[in-house]
């Protein structure tokens, strides 16, 4: 099967991009959607004991199908254990043993930053959001965040409205004294975004802030600055992202998400 021939989705791409930043027995915070994808394709080649757990609290969680929901029946089957949100929450993330876990939003800035509370002014927003449910947790004390988000001028913004879940560097357009200050002033124990992989590039967290360091196949820098709310940091050697194996994609299409729920 050739890759040129299956005109691979930008979502594909993400998926397996992502996929390759996890290591075999590594504990990740598993998220509904593009995560789920990167973390099952993980499992299915290069990381088969990749340890995952839901926010529902199913930990050492084996899926036999992608799960629609946190709450999905198939997350309890094969698991190692069923425990409470609070133990998710207080034994696993407040207690440092949670590797990996991964973010999105409605909008993230140069350091990281996640919005996933209102668009618009606190007080009379645009748009109400679903708020932090997990996400601010798992920003604070993973041992290392992976964000997946499309890039887009409204989504990579030069400031978030709101800082839900806190990046390298705490910036907003709503007034804090907060503001300016690091994850090292406020003591937060995890090491906060380390890249965010998107549709278009590969962004890492380099001295403090957001620098591209990798392109996909036929994207250009104005391209990627164009989509993108601030100034971007290029780095000097740019790396390209290999296009996904023809084993990858059919994992994808016709094992992982056959149904086409997120791809």
């Amino acid at each position: 099967m050739d890759t040129k021939a299956l005109a691979i989705k930008p979502s594909e791409r993400m998926a397996v991009r992502a996929s390759q930043e996890l290591k075999d027995r590594e504990v990740v915070f598993v998220g509904i959607g593009l995560p789920n994808l990167a973390c099952n394709l993980a499992r299915a080649t290069h990381a088969p004991q990749l340890f995952m757990i839901y926010e529902s609290g199913t930990i050492g969680t084996v899926p036999a199908r992608l799960p629609v929901s946190i709450g999905d029946p198939t997350l309890v089957t094969d698991s190692l254990a069923i425990v409470s949100q609070a133990d998710i929450f207080q034994g696993y993330l407040q207690g440092g043993l949670i590797e990996v876990g991964f973010l999105g939003g409605a909008q993230v800035d140069r350091y990281g930053n996640i919005n996933t509370t209102t668009i618009g002014d606190y007080a009379n927003p645009k748009v109400r959001l679903p708020g932090s449910g997990g996400a601010c947790e798992i920003a604070t004390h993973s041992q290392r965040v992976l964000i997946m988000m499309r890039l887009s001028p409204k989504t990579f913004v030069e400031k978030v409205d709101f800082v839900t879940s806190p990046g390298q560097r705490m910036e907003s357009k709503r007034p804090s004294p907060a503001l300016g200050k690091t994850r090292k002033d406020f003591g937060l124990p995890g090491g906060g975004p380390v890249k965010a992989i998107t549709d278009l590039c590969v962004l890492e967290m380099l001295d403090g802030e957001f620098t591209v360091t990798e392109i996909y196949a036929g994207v250009t820098r104005e391209q990627i600055q164009a989509a993108c709310g601030w100034k971007l940091r290029f780095a000097s050697e740019l790396r390209d992202v290999l296009e996904p194996t023809p084993h990858a994609i059919e994992l994808l299409r016709n094992k992982i998400d056959p149904d086409c729920m997120y791809l």
